[in-house]
């Protein structure tokens, strides 16, 4: 089990371009340092690891009892989601895109009142270490599936719902049994394991936030769509893209709080950028409305950071018009980062799903399902 007892984590700010650099040639060159995200300084971080460990329901654990105060293995979810389709047998299928790259399922749900609805597809997971994000999707299908809300119940009827938790289960496994920081999926290069999935997709691959080298983090991998994670939700889309009406694909992560658009490759615009710019800014709204959080929304590019070879830049470039990636809870400055307390689970889940409802809503509202 990796361990991070007495490591370090520093904030750095860049004031100009030659700071910049300097980084880029000390994360390139160090093997004594791990470039993780935008914390705050703080010490001792196993401290957070084993807090996120002592929120974890063992394996076993009755489904019955399945909530949003406990982080889940992947077998648990998967046991959940096979309990619910034995609940609603009329509304939910279970899918299966098929084996990750250590033969492990890609299983997903498939939520359906009625067949001729457009589709809502939602993925999470595909970084392990961000917890928060399968949780928030679990959430999300058991939300539809149980409010007594009359707005999300007019919400699940409208749309059809295909919602994969965790698209790298091989990574979010090895989270919970060896390195609760690991971010990539577990492919083996010689000496190290791992392509970042979201640097892998066939869509201006490895041209800019990404590396060519198998020891980064933001590893792309050999080549574009190497992967058989990528592959997998690849078919699966492009498979499904119309006979499925799949008309809104969206992505959670962690962290930053954050609702984004393409593209991440380019500064250029999306054509439909002022819509999405729109629905991105009701969704904030919408968030801020409930919970009081701020979440900033833009393109992938002038928000976050450069980067290619996405899963939302590439399901937006293969007919899909309404495309975000969200950062969950906490803020870029969070001491937590990717180890966001048990106890934000919910409230980050409730918000997260708002904000979706806005932007369904609003997407329908400018035509985009008809």
């Amino acid at each position: 089990m990796a361990r991070y007892d007495n490591y370090r984590i520093y904030n750095v700010e860049y004031s100009n371009e030659k700071h910049v650099q300097l980084f880029k040639e000390l994360e390139e060159q160090s093997d004594s340092m791990s470039f993780i995200g935008h914390p705050r300084e703080t010490y001792n971080f196993q401290e957070k690891i084993d807090r996120s460990y002592s929120s974890v329901a063992a394996i076993g654990t009755d489904v019955a009892k399945f909530d949003w105060h406990h982080f889940y293995h992947l077998e648990t979810i998967y046991e959940w989601m096979n309990s619910l389709a034995k609940l609603y047998p009329k509304l939910i299928t279970i899918l299966d895109m098929g084996g990750s790259t250590q033969g492990t399922a890609i299983k997903g749900i498939k939520l359906s009142h009625k067949s001729a609805n457009k589709t809502i597809f939602v993925e999470a997971g595909i970084h392990a270490r961000e917890w928060i994000a399968p949780a928030t999707a679990n959430y999300i299908i058991n939300n539809l599936l149980t409010s007594t809300s009359q707005d999300v119940q007019n919400l699940a009827k409208s749309y059809n719902w295909i919602i994969f938790p965790c698209i790298n289960p091989d990574g979010y496994r090895f989270t919970f049994e060896y390195d609760r920081m690991w971010r990539k999926n577990r492919q083996l290069f010689m000496t190290t394991y791992g392509v970042d999935l979201n640097r892998n997709y066939p869509v201006h691959w490895n041209s800019t936030g990404s590396s060519k080298d198998p020891c980064r983090y933001d590893y792309a991998g050999p080549s574009e769509g190497s992967e058989l994670e990528t592959q997998r939700l690849i078919k699966f889309i492009q498979d499904n893209v119309n006979k499925e009406q799949i008309r809104t694909y969206i992505a959670l992560h962690s962290y930053s709080q954050m609702i984004m658009f393409p593209y991440g490759y380019s500064k250029e615009h999306a054509p439909n950028y002022d819509d999405l710019k729109e629905l991105g800014r009701r969704a904030s709204a919408a968030i801020k409305k409930l919970s009081g959080k701020i979440y900033t929304t833009g393109s992938l590019m002038e928000t976050i950071y450069p980067s290619s070879g996405g899963s939302v830049d590439w399901a937006y470039a293969n007919g899909i018009p309404i495309a975000y990636t969200f950062e969950l809870r906490g803020p870029p400055d969070s001491e937590d980062m990717f180890l966001l307390p048990a106890e934000e689970m919910l409230p980050t889940a409730q918000e997260t799903f708002v904000a979706i409802r806005s932007i369904v809503e609003g997407a329908a509202d400018k035509g985009y399902y008809k």
